[in-house]
Protein backbone atom coordinates (compact mmCIF):
# COMPACT_ATOMS: atom_id res chain seq x y z
CA UNK A 1 0.00 0.00 0.00
CA UNK A 2 0.99 3.96 -0.72
CA UNK A 3 2.30 5.41 2.31
CA UNK A 4 0.24 8.36 3.82
CA UNK A 5 1.63 11.90 2.66
CA UNK A 6 2.47 14.94 4.21
CA UNK A 7 -0.30 17.13 5.64
CA UNK A 8 -0.70 19.96 3.31
CA UNK A 9 -0.69 22.53 6.53
CA UNK A 10 3.24 21.57 6.82
CA UNK A 11 3.85 23.24 3.84
CA UNK A 12 1.53 26.05 4.09
CA UNK A 13 3.93 27.23 7.23
CA UNK A 14 6.77 26.25 5.71
CA UNK A 15 6.18 28.24 2.80
CA UNK A 16 7.00 31.51 5.02
CA UNK A 17 10.23 30.66 5.72
CA UNK A 18 11.22 28.94 2.40
CA UNK A 19 12.21 31.82 -0.10
CA UNK A 20 14.57 33.24 3.17
CA UNK A 21 18.33 34.12 1.74
CA UNK A 22 20.56 31.49 3.95
CA UNK A 23 17.61 28.71 3.50
CA UNK A 24 17.87 29.23 -0.65
CA UNK A 25 21.40 29.15 -0.20
CA UNK A 26 22.33 26.14 1.76
CA UNK A 27 19.58 24.27 0.40
CA UNK A 28 17.61 24.94 -2.97
CA UNK A 29 20.13 27.97 -5.09
CA UNK A 30 22.70 24.28 -6.32
CA UNK A 31 20.66 22.29 -7.33
CA UNK A 32 17.94 25.25 -9.17
CA UNK A 33 21.62 25.97 -10.39
CA UNK A 34 21.93 22.52 -11.78
CA UNK A 35 19.02 21.93 -13.02
CA UNK A 36 18.83 25.39 -15.35
CA UNK A 37 21.93 23.95 -16.36
CA UNK A 38 20.95 20.91 -17.73
CA UNK A 39 17.39 22.11 -19.07
CA UNK A 40 18.58 24.91 -21.05
CA UNK A 41 20.09 23.29 -23.92
CA UNK A 42 17.05 21.50 -24.70
CA UNK A 43 15.02 23.97 -25.38
CA UNK A 44 11.37 22.92 -23.97
CA UNK A 45 8.23 24.64 -25.89
CA UNK A 46 6.47 24.03 -22.57
CA UNK A 47 7.80 23.02 -19.23
CA UNK A 48 6.02 21.94 -15.70
CA UNK A 49 7.63 22.11 -12.18
CA UNK A 50 5.79 19.51 -10.37
CA UNK A 51 5.88 20.35 -6.72
CA UNK A 52 7.45 24.08 -7.47
CA UNK A 53 7.05 25.30 -4.03
CA UNK A 54 7.13 29.53 -4.04
CA UNK A 55 8.10 29.19 -7.45
CA UNK A 56 11.99 30.77 -7.49
CA UNK A 57 13.05 27.96 -9.75
CA UNK A 58 10.03 28.14 -11.95
CA UNK A 59 10.22 32.12 -11.98
CA UNK A 60 14.28 31.34 -12.86
CA UNK A 61 13.16 29.36 -15.77
CA UNK A 62 10.77 31.91 -16.82
CA UNK A 63 13.69 34.08 -16.99
CA UNK A 64 16.27 32.21 -18.33
CA UNK A 65 14.35 29.93 -20.72
CA UNK A 66 13.19 32.53 -23.72
CA UNK A 67 10.09 31.24 -25.74
CA UNK A 68 9.55 28.24 -23.42
CA UNK A 69 6.06 28.59 -22.01
CA UNK A 70 6.22 27.68 -18.03
CA UNK A 71 3.63 26.40 -15.78
CA UNK A 72 4.39 25.71 -11.79
CA UNK A 73 2.06 22.91 -9.81
CA UNK A 74 2.10 22.59 -5.95
CA UNK A 75 -0.84 21.01 -4.24
CA UNK A 76 -0.11 23.63 -1.20
CA UNK A 77 -2.20 26.86 -1.25
CA UNK A 78 0.33 28.73 1.09
CA UNK A 79 3.19 27.54 -1.61
CA UNK A 80 1.04 28.70 -4.70
CA UNK A 81 -0.27 32.52 -2.80
CA UNK A 82 4.19 33.47 -2.51
CA UNK A 83 4.32 31.89 -6.32
CA UNK A 84 2.08 34.12 -7.41
CA UNK A 85 3.41 37.69 -5.70
CA UNK A 86 6.34 37.24 -8.37
CA UNK A 87 6.30 39.52 -11.42
CA UNK A 88 7.10 36.86 -14.10
CA UNK A 89 4.04 35.36 -15.99
CA UNK A 90 4.00 31.91 -15.20
CA UNK A 91 0.25 29.50 -15.26
CA UNK A 92 0.39 28.53 -11.43
CA UNK A 93 -1.87 25.66 -11.00
CA UNK A 94 -2.73 23.67 -7.60
CA UNK A 95 -2.68 20.19 -8.02
CA UNK A 96 -1.65 16.53 -6.80
CA UNK A 97 1.21 14.66 -8.28
CA UNK A 98 -0.78 11.70 -8.20
CA UNK A 99 -3.40 13.07 -10.13
CA UNK A 100 -2.01 15.94 -12.27
CA UNK A 101 -4.99 18.27 -13.80
CA UNK A 102 -2.92 18.36 -17.40
CA UNK A 103 -3.88 16.32 -20.63
CA UNK A 104 -1.60 13.52 -21.77
CA UNK A 105 1.48 14.63 -23.82
CA UNK A 106 0.71 17.83 -22.92
CA UNK A 107 4.40 18.98 -21.94
CA UNK A 108 7.83 18.87 -23.22
CA UNK A 109 10.18 18.60 -20.13
CA UNK A 110 8.99 18.48 -16.46
CA UNK A 111 11.52 19.62 -13.81
CA UNK A 112 10.95 18.39 -9.84
CA UNK A 113 13.31 19.84 -7.20
CA UNK A 114 13.16 18.56 -3.36
CA UNK A 115 9.53 17.68 -4.00
CA UNK A 116 9.54 13.00 -5.01
CA UNK A 117 10.68 12.67 -1.45
CA UNK A 118 7.04 13.85 -0.50
CA UNK A 119 5.30 12.14 -2.72
CA UNK A 120 3.11 9.06 -0.90
CA UNK A 121 3.18 6.76 -4.06
CA UNK A 122 6.08 7.94 -6.03
CA UNK A 123 5.49 4.68 -8.55
CA UNK A 124 2.02 6.34 -9.57
CA UNK A 125 3.59 9.74 -9.70
CA UNK A 126 6.04 8.56 -11.99
CA UNK A 127 3.43 7.75 -14.05
CA UNK A 128 1.71 10.55 -14.10
CA UNK A 129 4.96 12.29 -15.18
CA UNK A 130 4.96 9.81 -18.11
CA UNK A 131 1.42 9.99 -18.89
CA UNK A 132 1.91 14.06 -19.29
CA UNK A 133 5.31 13.97 -21.01
CA UNK A 134 5.49 13.60 -24.63
CA UNK A 135 7.47 11.16 -26.45
CA UNK A 136 10.81 12.39 -26.51
CA UNK A 137 10.49 14.71 -23.43
CA UNK A 138 13.01 14.93 -20.72
CA UNK A 139 12.22 14.74 -17.10
CA UNK A 140 15.08 16.39 -14.31
CA UNK A 141 14.12 15.12 -11.04
CA UNK A 142 16.66 16.15 -8.33
CA UNK A 143 16.37 15.09 -4.22
CA UNK A 144 18.60 13.46 -2.30
CA UNK A 145 19.63 10.09 -2.61
CA UNK A 146 20.09 7.95 0.56
CA UNK A 147 23.43 5.93 0.41
CA UNK A 148 22.01 2.76 1.81
CA UNK A 149 18.83 1.01 2.51
CA UNK A 150 19.02 0.80 6.13
CA UNK A 151 19.60 4.91 6.01
CA UNK A 152 16.37 5.38 3.62
CA UNK A 153 14.44 3.02 6.29
CA UNK A 154 15.52 5.20 8.95
CA UNK A 155 14.57 8.46 7.60
CA UNK A 156 11.35 6.77 6.51
CA UNK A 157 10.67 5.90 9.80
CA UNK A 158 11.55 9.04 11.91
CA UNK A 159 9.58 11.47 9.30
CA UNK A 160 6.69 9.15 9.84
CA UNK A 161 6.86 8.98 13.68
CA UNK A 162 6.48 13.23 13.45
CA UNK A 163 4.00 12.52 10.83
CA UNK A 164 5.38 14.17 7.55
CA UNK A 165 6.21 11.06 6.25
CA UNK A 166 9.28 10.76 3.45
CA UNK A 167 11.26 8.38 1.43
CA UNK A 168 14.23 9.18 -0.05
CA UNK A 169 15.66 6.50 -2.53
CA UNK A 170 19.13 5.07 -2.58
CA UNK A 171 20.77 6.27 -6.16
CA UNK A 172 20.39 2.81 -7.77
CA UNK A 173 16.68 2.45 -6.81
CA UNK A 174 15.63 5.96 -7.59
CA UNK A 175 17.08 4.47 -11.30
CA UNK A 176 15.10 1.56 -11.32
CA UNK A 177 11.68 3.43 -10.04
CA UNK A 178 12.35 5.44 -13.00
CA UNK A 179 12.86 2.96 -15.28
CA UNK A 180 10.37 0.84 -14.23
CA UNK A 181 7.92 3.39 -15.02
CA UNK A 182 9.10 3.62 -18.66
CA UNK A 183 11.29 6.33 -18.78
CA UNK A 184 15.23 5.93 -20.28
CA UNK A 185 17.87 7.13 -17.53
CA UNK A 186 20.17 9.35 -19.52
CA UNK A 187 22.39 10.51 -16.28
CA UNK A 188 22.29 10.38 -12.41
CA UNK A 189 24.38 13.05 -10.96
CA UNK A 190 25.79 14.00 -7.27
CA UNK A 191 24.99 17.72 -6.70
CA UNK A 192 27.38 18.41 -3.45
CA UNK A 193 25.98 21.29 -0.76
CA UNK A 194 26.79 22.48 2.38
CA UNK A 195 26.42 21.42 5.32
CA UNK A 196 24.53 18.59 5.76
CA UNK A 197 24.99 17.36 1.65
CA UNK A 198 28.30 16.43 2.48
CA UNK A 199 26.69 13.30 4.13
CA UNK A 200 23.27 13.30 1.99
CA UNK A 201 23.93 14.84 -1.60
CA UNK A 202 20.75 15.17 -3.58
CA UNK A 203 20.87 13.59 -7.02
CA UNK A 204 19.49 14.98 -10.28
CA UNK A 205 18.15 12.20 -12.51
CA UNK A 206 17.97 13.14 -16.06
CA UNK A 207 15.29 10.68 -18.20
CA UNK A 208 13.49 10.76 -21.54
CA UNK A 209 10.23 8.94 -22.10
CA UNK A 210 11.50 7.12 -25.37
CA UNK A 211 9.74 8.00 -28.77
CA UNK A 212 6.79 6.44 -29.92
CA UNK A 213 7.56 3.58 -32.39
Amino acid sequence: MPRRGPSRGFFDVWSRVYEQPLVQWLTYRPVHDAVVRALRPLHPRRALDVGCGTGLLTTRLARELAGTSIVGCDFSSGMLDQARAHPERVAWVRGDALRLPFRDASVDAIVSTEAFHWFPDQRRALAELFRILVPGGHLLVAIVNTPNRNVRTMFRVASSAVGQPLDWPTQAEMRALVESAGFRVDSQRRLYRLPAGLLLPPVLTTAVRPPSR
